[in-house]
């Protein structure tokens, strides 16, 4: 699991550069979560919608709701995004068993900046950009994030005129450190992959059988 820290990168007018404080002066000190159990409070919280509009795969209407609070930046969710992802979207989601929420929660400026990008992208593109943000993670938090993640931008249509306006969206911004905040302070979300499975917490890298196992007492439990 990757805490809640920061690398020091700064947002300002659109670019991205190494060793600065903070994007927009909004990205602040982060707030240890306590980790709550699951309860009817939890699956409230969770229902809760972001400010920026909830962004999801899946049957609307499936049995069992993931949701993953993610870090662009952390090395686990990549992990998970790219070896465990693709057999649960297969198995799961793509067969309509879960609806799978991707709750941005960045741990730092970096991070923001790149979950900006993917709000950017064209109607129906957003998974394909967090797919690739995640597949080229090392290259693009390397030695030229900006220049990085414009060419990633650029695959789904991105120009630099549209890329820096990107960039300098505060109410994007704003919505995605509200999902953080809420994720922090309600749901006691204090690292990188937490997932919650119908309520369920469950913090770190986990393995397909894992979420085989909670998925599966769900949809179990309903066709009985």
């Amino acid at each position: 699991m990757k805490s809640m820290g920061r690398r020091g990168f700064l947002i300002t007018g659109g670019t991205v550069v190494a060793g600065g404080a903070a994007a927009f002066a909004l990205l602040g000190p982060a707030v240890s979560g306590t980790g709550q159990p699951a309860d009817t409070g939890t699956l409230a919280a969770l229902g809760k919608e972001p400010p920026h509009g909830e962004k999801w795969i899946g049957a609307e209407d499936a049995p069992v709701t993931v949701v993953e609070f993610a870090s662009a930046t952390c090395p686990h969710c990549a992990n998970f995004h790219k070896a465990t992802y693709p057999a649960l979207k297969k198995e799961f989601i793509d067969t309509g068993k879960i609806k799978f929420v991707l709750r941005e929660f960045p741990l730092d400026d970096l991070s923001l900046a790149a979950f900006m990008v993917a709000r950017c992208a064209p109607e129906g593109r957003y998974f394909d950009m967090i797919d690739v943000l995640f597949e080229r993670q090392k290259v693009w938090t390397g030695h030229d994030p900006r220049g990085e993640l414009f060419k990633i931008a650029r695959q789904a249509g991105a120009t630099e005129e549209s890329f820096e306006k990107c960039l300098s969206d505060e109410k994007v911004a704003r919505g995605i450190l509200a999902v953080r905040e809420h994720g922090q302070t309600v749901l006691g979300v204090s690292s990188t992959p937490t997932f919650f499975i119908n309520g369920t917490k469950l913090t770190g890298n986990q393995p397909l059988s894992t979420f085989k196992t909670h998925i599966e007492q769900f949809t179990e439990s309903q066709s009985s």
